[in-house]
């Protein structure tokens, strides 16, 4: 992964930000050397053309990614939207990254976690480690080395 090449994501969204949209990418921020490219749009809701231009418009943003991450909180708020998103991810050989609600304070469904190729909780090294793996199928340590002087 490098500077020039970085990961192409859609995040889900309801044509709004939410909580749990941004702190996707506060993580994501919160590691060093880790690049990419954020495809989702929730400002550029379509102000015509009803619901045919929204799915358009999803389509458009999704086309490119390559891994969709499904805050799993938001579904509840618009599941046929996010159906759709779902839908089209798969359709388009997307792996889709489910992200527990935070603080597991809202119930899913289990058809929503089935449709998920991976769910992890809210931690950033595991956030970038499952999209690394997903999107390219390169695979990370799973631990961190600490320097410290016995001194």
């Amino acid at each position: 992964m490098s500077e020039s090449n970085p990961f192409r994501i859609f995040v889900t969204h309801l044509f709004q930000e939410n909580e749990d949209y941004r702190r996707v990418f506060e993580y994501l921020e919160s590691r060093n050397n880790f690049f990419y490219t954020n495809l989702s749009n929730p400002d550029n809701m379509p102000s015509s053309g009803g619901g045919e231009a929204i799915k358009e418009e999803l389509r458009n943003q999704i086309k490119e990614a390559e891994v969709v991450i499904l805050p799993l909180a938001i579904h509840p708020e618009n599941p046929s939207l996010i159906g759709f998103q779902l839908d089209y991810a798969q359709a388009s050989k997307k792996p889709v990254l489910g992200v527990q609600a935070f603080g597991a304070t809202v119930s899913i469904d289990k058809p929503v976690i089935e449709r998920c190729d991976d769910v992890i909780e809210w931690n950033e090294r595991t956030i970038i480690s499952s999209i690394k793996r997903l999107a390219r199928n390169e695979h990370t340590a799973k631990w961190e080395t600490i320097d410290f002087n016995l001194d």
